[in-house]
């Protein structure tokens, strides 16, 4: 008898995480090498953290019924169209059922088209440069993940450039020293020259949710990184939970 409850107690134990998390890499266009990285990175975190995570690239996932068995969804660098206008519905209610968003670099590259989704991003990629070192700047370390980051540190990635704002209550986190690289960049009529203020991770509330954008994860290396490491967590910590601040 006390050896199956010893058994039944630790299996139930087992059960218990966190909190549960969507991972998404779906791409309709350029596919990055990193979501690799990334995917190894984010499952041993989940295994290190205590929290569970499930990788999907199949977007019928997203439908009411399977999307409440998370609380944040994590879009890993992906691309173009990838949601149907049904799923797209489902995804809004998540959101608005005060669950959690992730965003991940090329996410600001996708569903250009969906205006609910491009404001919960908050700003949608441009163009960017060749990959670069450059100086980033903490402009807030009042964020889950932000405690180690040194206030001015040099970072290699390929430096996203933005179009304008189209959601005004942006948090940031990081921002890019453009003195520090060349934002120069022409592709036919789109060309980049830089921002002034070059936001690189930022954060809002957003209809009834939690959504997190970072524009770092481009190089494969990043996620083995401690410190981009930190980054991401404290943001599916804050995205799941709405808690550290």
């Amino acid at each position: 008898m006390l050896v199956l409850t010893l058994c039944f107690s630790a299996s139930s134990f087992a059960q218990r995480k966190q909190f549960r998390v969507l991972l998404f890499s779906k791409t309709d266009g350029f596919h990055h090498e990193s979501i690799n990285e990334g995917v190894t990175a984010i499952k041993a975190m989940a295994e290190r953290q205590f929290f569970s995570v499930n990788w999907q690239e199949n977007a019928s996932v997203f439908n009411e019924k399977e999307l409440a068995n998370y609380e944040a969804v994590i879009f890993l660098n992906t691309t173009g169209n990838i949601l149907t206008p049904e799923q797209q519905t489902a995804f809004e209610k998540f959101i608005q059922s005060g669950k959690g968003f992730v965003g991940i670099h090329s996410a600001s590259d996708t569903e250009y088209d969906w205006e609910w989704y491009t404001k919960m991003v908050g700003m949608m990629f441009k163009i960017h440069p060749t990959i670069q070192t450059a100086y980033l700047k903490v402009e807030d370390k009042n964020f889950p993940g932000m405690e180690r980051f040194p206030a001015k540190f040099l970072w290699t990635d390929e430096w996203y450039e933005f179009s304008p704002a189209v959601s005004k209550d942006l948090h940031f986190l990081l921002s890019i020293d453009e003195k520090t690289y060349n934002p120069n960049v022409k592709w036919g009529p789109n060309e980049g020259k830089g921002m002034g203020f070059h936001p690189i991770s930022w954060y809002h509330t957003y209809d009834g949710g939690r959504a997190f954008y970072t524009a770092m994860g481009h190089v494969p290396q990043n996620f083995s990184d401690p410190l981009f490491l930190d980054h991401l967590y404290g943001a599916i910590y804050w995205a799941a939970t709405g808690k550290g601040l």
